[in-house]
């Protein structure tokens, strides 16, 4: 299995109304330096309908500035349909939103 498709995979998991960040999914994977490479992978994700990128955000918190799938106010959305708090300055609050697999 390509690291990719265990990104995929993990990213399957994240349950609606939580988040995970790009760091987490690396570590996830077996590969804890990865989260560039996480995000590179979710960039050319294949089945947006299936594997829900929007949950990912960085370690921070923070939406990500170039979501491929629509832009940031694209990622907003699908979160705060979810749930998700997002705040002015596209933050959610990991300690609230975070996903503990």
């Amino acid at each position: 299995m390509s690291f990719y498709d265990k990104v995929y995979e993990k990213v399957k998991k994240i349950p609606c109304g939580k988040v995970a960040t790009y760091g987490q999914i690396a570590a996830m994977c077996g590969s804890p330096l990865a989260a560039r490479a996480v995000g590179y992978a979710l960039h050319a994700n294949p089945d947006p309908s299936e594997i829900p990128c929007h949950r990912v955000v960085n370690r921070h918190g923070r939406l990500a500035a170039a979501y491929v799938f629509g832009g940031l106010d694209e990622q907003r959305i699908r979160l705060e349909n979810e749930g998700v708090e997002v705040d002015e300055e596209n933050m959610v609050d990991l300690k609230k939103f975070l996903w503990q697999p």
